[in-house]
This record gives C-alpha cells, structure tokens and sequence, in this order.
C-alpha cells in the first residue's frame, strides 16, 4: 500500500463563497473579461522589474521584489504562505484562517474592503483576485490611484488553473523557485492518487452536498470536486449540471448515490446525522451503508496548496478499500 502525505485542515464553505476564492463564485458571472494567455508551468528566476498581464488584462509592472504584500482572499494568502511569504504578509481578508499564522496579521475587511486601511499599511503589491472584481473594481482603482501596484489573479475551476496561480504570484513575488517546486509537488500527489485509483475495479455515484439551507446545492460539472471525483475513478451524481446547482431531495434519493459527502461539518457538527435522518433517505445505498462522510470544505474548494489534500481525503471516503492511510 502506497504512502500518503498528511496536511492540516481548515473549514468554511460559507466564509469561500463571500471570499470569492473557491473558484465558483458567481459574483462576476456577468463581467466579461480579457483572459490573458496563461503563464508557463515552470518559469525562470524572477528578476525585477516585472511585467505580469492580470485578469482584467492589464499590464502591471512590479518594479522591485516587494517586501510588503496584502492579500485579498485566502486562496492568495494560503500560496503566499506556501510560498514562503508570510513574513511579508501586512494585511489579509477576514475571512482568511490557515495557515494559523495568519490570526496575527492586519485584516482588511472581506466581501467589501477598506480602501482607506489598505492604503495605510503602504504595501507594495495588493493580490486581489478576479472573483471578487464586482465588488471591488471601483476600490481597487482608488489603490492603484494612491500609486499602490494592484495584481488581480484569475479565477480557477481546475488544478491545472491553480498552478497558473501559483506560478504567477510567485512570479510577482520573487519565488519562482518556491513556487516550481510547489507546482511539483502538487502535480506529483495527483498523479499518485490517480494511480491509486486505477485500482478502483467498480467505480462508485457520489453526491457531494455543499450546502444544505434553505435549499440543498452540490457541484457540477467545472468545479474542483468534480475534477477530483474524475480523478479518483468516481461518478459525481450531479456531473452531467454545470457549477454549483440546487437539488431536490426526492431527486438524490432517486440518484441512488453508493456515497454522500458533505463539507458543512464544520460549522453544522451534525451534518451527517441530518442528512442519514432526511425523510426518504433511508432507503438510499449511501445511508444504508453509512457511507455518508464530512469532508473539509476549504480543502476540496478552496484554489490553494491544500487541494491535493483534499483529493486524498474524498478518495479515503469514496473507496476507503483502496486508499487506506
């Protein structure tokens, strides 16, 4: 049996969606955006001047390695982190929480920041991200017009989009090395997992439940978890909708799932229990079989370092028989 690494875990698919960092926000569903071409997987040690294209297809010069950086979601902060950066952290949104040295940074508000604290804490580089530019385009040009250097990361729905990501903040960072071996390591663990999983004889239906009240959503099609269902040899019972859809109760029974999962654990302790105790769902393979689980949310969600963490972790549910720790 192989080995797997371990990481730690975090929670919170409320706190991704305000954040617009799990790559399926619809915040900006409506904007049209200039998608720039997409960086190379590995690239050269950074040299300063800098010349990136960001998601709004702006050109941003970062003129020197920056020493001080604030970051604006926490898919952002958590590469930064990754990257080696935190010393260099002087603010971060509210609703960032891993890695733990994050408790003692600046916040800067979250679903709307404060223009007036950012400008403030004189950074220079402000890592904002494409998912969140509804909201805050008018307040990141009035950064940018208080002469701060502003680079928006693109949206991610897949793995091979993170790397993008990481790659490009390393880029913009200085830690083009760091970030080479992040990407690496990354792609490694997935294709460990994914061979793993050609041991998987009988492929299992899951139905991933991401949320609950008032009505019950799961994830599609062009989503992370559907992208790691596929990559473990599992059928995402909600594969053939797009993004982050609702569905009735009576249609997951009908669904027949052999697996359900839920990433409300968190912050709903009883999240399984509800779900077993549904009117109907009794009869549903998952419930007679208690194969109804809790996985970390932010770790399946959340377009940081974290997500191969949270592959291992929807394997170990979905075929426990084959990725025993």
């Amino acid at each position: 049996m192989k080995k797997f690494w371990k990481f730690g875990m975090s929670a919170g698919f409320a706190a991704m969606l305000l954040a617009g960092c799990g790559g399926e926000d619809a915040a900006n569903e409506e904007q049209e955006i200039e998608t720039p071409a997409e960086p190379p997987e590995e690239v050269a040690e950074a040299e300063f001047p800098v010349t990136l294209v960001d998601a709004l297809g702006d050109e941003v010069v970062i003129e020197e390695e920056p020493q001080t950086i604030v970051s604006m979601v926490p898919s952002t902060t958590e590469i930064s982190y990754e990257l080696g950066l935190g010393d260099k952290m002087v603010g971060l949104s509210d609703f960032d929480n891993y890695p733990e040295e994050t408790a003692d940074v600046e916040r800067i508000g979250g679903q709307e920041f404060n223009v007036e604290k950012v400008i403030s804490l004189e950074p220079d580089l402000v890592i904002s991200h494409e998912s969140g530019i509804s909201t805050w385009e008018e307040g990141l040009q009035q950064l940018r017009d208080a002469g701060l250097t502003v680079y928006v990361v693109n949206n991610e729905t897949s793995f091979e989009e993170v790397y993008d990501s990481i790659s490009v903040i390393g880029q913009a960072t200085g830690a083009t090395d760091e970030a080479n071996a992040l990407v690496s390591e990354m792609q490694a663990q997935v294709d460990e997992i994914r061979e793993q999983a050609e041991a998987v004889e009988e492929p299992k239906t899951v139905f991933v439940e991401v949320g609950s009240e008032p009505d019950i959503y799961t994830t599609g099609s062009g989503t992370f978890i559907d992208e790691m269902l596929t990559m473990i040899n599992a059928e995402n019972m909600a594969g053939d909708q797009e993004g982050w859809v609702s569905m009735d109760p009576e249609a997951i029974v009908a669904g027949d799932p052999d697996v359900i999962v839920t990433t409300e654990g968190a912050y709903n302790p009883d999240a399984v229990q509800q779900i077993k105790e549904r009117s109907g769902f009794a009869d549903v393979t998952a419930v007679k079989e208690d194969a109804v689980y809790n996985l970390d949310s932010d770790a399946v969600t959340r377009s940081g370092p974290r997500l191969t963490a949270g592959l291992l972790e929807l394997a170990q549910a979905v075929y426990p028989e084959v990725f025993s720790e």
